[in-house]
C-alpha cells in the first residue's frame, strides 16, 4: 500500500507540474494576444485619425514640460474686453494695400453741362467725390497673330541682268517651328496645369468653349516641347548652382506613369526634389525616376559637398562627403501619432508618449526665439539653450526604450529617434542649419497637390518634362516671380538669342536681376 500511495503522489506532482506549465504557456499566449488586440486597435486609431481626424499636429492641452509654470500662470489670466476688441479690429488701409499693384480704369460720372444748374439759377461746381472701387476680370481671350514679313529684290538688278539680292525683313523666331504655339498660349498652358493644377483634358475643354479646337495630344506635345528645347537650358544651369551650394534639403513623392517601357501601368515611379537652404538664391529641382533606389540621389547629387537635410529614408545614406541633417518635425509626427493612437480616455492624461512630443515642442520653440538672427548668433544660442534639452532628450529615450512594446505606435516613435540620433543632433553644429525638412515639404507639395487632378502622367518622357516646368514654375515663384510672365518672357527670348552663350543664360535665370518688372509681383 505504502508504494501505492508513494505512486499516486508521484502523479499529481507531476500533474500539478504540467497544470503549471500549461498556465504559464497560457499567460504567455494571453499577454501576446493581448499585445496583439492592443496594436491593431492602436493602428485601427491612427487610421481613423488619418481618414476622419485633423491633419493638424497640434495637439489640445498639451503638458509644457519645461515652463509648467508659465503655462498655468497664462492660462488663468482673462484678458480684458479691450485686447479681444482690438485683436478683432480690422486693419486699416489693407484693402488698398491689396489692390495697388493692379491695373486702374477710371470711369467718371459728370452731370451734363445743362443739368450744372442750381433750382435757384447759379451754377452748380464740384464740391467733392464720391469712389466705389469693383475687381473687373476679364477670362482667357484667344486670338490669331499673323506674322507678316516682306521680302525685297531689286527693280535695276532685275532689269539689267543682274545677280539678284534677295533682302528679307527679320521676324522673330517661333517657340516651336511648324506650331500654332506662341510664347503666351506655351506659357498659359503651363501655367494652367503646373501652377493652378487644371489637367490637360479640361483646358482642352475649356478652349473648346471659346471656339478654338485643340486636342490634349496637341497641349501634350506643346508641354514635352517647350520644356525639352527650352526650359531644360534653364533647369541644367539651375542644376549647377544648386551643387555649388553647402546645405541643400532633399524629398521624394510617388508618381505613377501609364507607359514606361518594360513596367507595367500599375508600376510605382518617383519624383524626387532637391533645394537650396536658408542661403543662396532659392533653386527648387524635380527629378523623375522609375524606382526610389540610392543611385539617384548619387548621380543627381554628384559633386555637392556639404549638409543635406532628409527625413530618415535610407536611400541617402550612401552619398560620399555629405553629412545627412535629421528631421525634427519627423520626429515630433511619431509621438503625435503615438498619442493620437491612445483610446480618448488616455489622450488627457500625463503619458510617456505626451512627454516625448513636449521635448520636440521645446525644441520648436527655442528656435522661434531667434527665427531673425544671424547663423552665428543662431549657433550660439542653439549651444545655450537646445543643448541641454536634446541630452535630456537622449537620457529619457535611453530611459524608455527597454519599457516599450517595439512594434506599438510609441515604441516606433522611440525606434526612430534612436536610429535617427546622429542626424537629428547636427544641427547643433551649424547656425545656418535647419531643425526640421519642412522646406523641402512644402516645395514638394504644389506637385502633390497637382496629382490629385492629373493623377497620372502618360509617357516618362511627359513625366520628365512635367519634372523640368514643375522646377522651373517653382523656383519663378520662391524668387517673387509671376510664373505667366516669367515663362512668357521666356519662350520670347530664348528662341531668339544664342543659347550656347552661358551668360545670356545666366542672365534668365530666376533670381536674375536683369529681368525685366513685368516678370516680378506676383506668385
Amino acid at each position: 500500500m505504502p508504494c501505492v500511495e508513494l505512486v499516486d503522489m508521484d502523479n499529481a506532482a507531476k500533474t500539478i507540474e504540467e497544470l503549471q506549465i500549461k498556465c504559464a504557456l497560457q499567460q504567455q499566449q494571453i499577454a501576446e494576444l493581448t499585445a496583439k488586440l492592443n496594436w491593431f486597435e492602436e493602428q485601427f486609431r491612427l487610421s481613423q485619425q488619418r481618414q476622419f481626424g485633423r491633419s493638424s499636429e497640434q495637439t489640445q492641452n498639451q503638458v509644457e514640460l519645461f515652463n509648467e509654470a508659465e503655462a498655468e500662470a497664462r492660462a488663468s489670466f482673462e484678458p480684458t474686453i479691450e485686447e479681444i476688441t482690438y485683436r478683432r479690429r480690422k486693419k486699416q488701409g489693407r484693402r488698398q494695400e491689396q489692390l495697388k499693384d493692379l491695373p486702374e480704369e477710371i470711369i467718371e460720372y459728370r452731370l451734363a453741362p445743362e443739368e450744372q444748374r442750381c433750382a435757384c439759377g447759379g451754377a452748380l461746381h464740384e464740391m467733392s467725390t464720391e469712389v466705389r472701387q469693383e475687381l473687373k476680370i476679364i477670362p482667357a481671350q484667344v486670338s490669331v497673330v499673323k506674322h507678316v514679313r516682306y521680302v525685297y529684290a531689286c527693280r535695276r538688278c532685275e532689269r539689267e541682268d543682274i545677280k539678284t539680292p534677295i533682302v528679307t525683313a527679320p521676324m522673330p523666331a517661333a517657340v516651336l517651328p511648324g506650331s500654332l504655339v506662341s510664347p503666351s498660349a506655351m506659357a498659359y498652358i503651363m501655367t494652367q496645369k503646373y501652377v493652378e493644377g487644371m489637367p490637360l483634358y479640361r483646358q482642352e475643354q475649356h478652349l473648346a468653349r471659346r471656339g478654338v479646337e485643340l486636342s490634349r495630344q496637341t497641349l501634350a506635345n506643346w508641354m514635352i516641347q517647350g520644356a525639352d528645347r527650352w526650359l531644360s537650358l534653364l533647369y541644367a544651369r539651375m542644376h549647377k548652382h544648386l551643387l555649388a551650394q553647402d546645405i541643400l534639403h532633399a524629398d521624394e513623392t510617388t508618381l505613377q506613369v501609364l507607359n514606361e517601357p518594360g513596367r507595367s501601368a500599375q508600376s510605382t515611379s518617383y519624383l524626387w526634389l532637391y533645394r537650396t537652404g536658408r542661403a543662396g538664391p532659392p533653386i527648387i529641382l524635380y527629378d523623375y525616376q522609375t524606382t526610389r533606389a540610392s543611385k539617384h540621389p548619387r548621380r543627381f547629387l554628384s559633386g555637392f559637398k556639404g549638409y543635406l537635410h532628409v527625413d530618415g529614408y535610407t536611400g541617402y545614406n550612401e552619398l560620399p562627403d555629405v553629412t545627412l541633417v535629421g528631421c525634427w518635425a519627423h520626429a515630433r509626427r511619431k509621438f503625435d501619432e503615438a498619442l493620437k493612437a491612445l483610446p480618448n480616455a488616455q489622450r488627457g492624461a500625463a503619458v510617456a508618449a505626451k512627454e516625448g512630443l513636449e521635448f520636440c515642442n521645446r525644441l520648436f520653440a527655442i528656435e522661434r526665439e531667434f527665427r531673425e538672427v544671424t547663423p552665428q548668433e543662431r549657433h550660439t544660442r542653439r549651444q545655450e539653450l537646445s543643448r541641454p534639452v536634446v541630452e535630456a532628450f537622449s537620457a529619457w529615450l535611453k530611459y524608455q526604450s527597454p519599457r516599450v512594446l517595439p512594434k506599438s505606435a510609441f515604441g516606433q516613435a522611440i525606434k526612430y529617434c534612436h536610429n535617427q540620433w546622429d542626424r537629428l543632433t547636427v544641427f547643433l553644429e551649424d547656425g545656418r542649419l535647419e531643425l526640421d525638412n519642412n522646406r523641402s515639404e512644402r516645395s514638394i507639395k504644389p506637385f502633390v497637390i497637382g496629382r490629385k487632378n492629373w493623377l497620372f502622367a502618360n509617357t516618362a518622357r511627359g513625366a520628365s518634362a512635367s519634372a523640368i516646368i514643375y522646377s522651373v514654375v517653382e523656383t519663378a515663384k520662391e524668387n517673387g516671380l509671376n510664373p505667366f510672365s516669367y515663362l512668357q518672357y521666356l519662350f520670347v527670348k530664348l528662341p531668339n538669342m544664342d543659347i550656347q552663350d552661358e551668360q545670356a543664360l545666366e542672365e534668365l535665370l530666376p533670381w536674375s536681376a536683369t529681368l525685366p518688372p513685368i516678370c516680378r509681383g506676383g506668385k
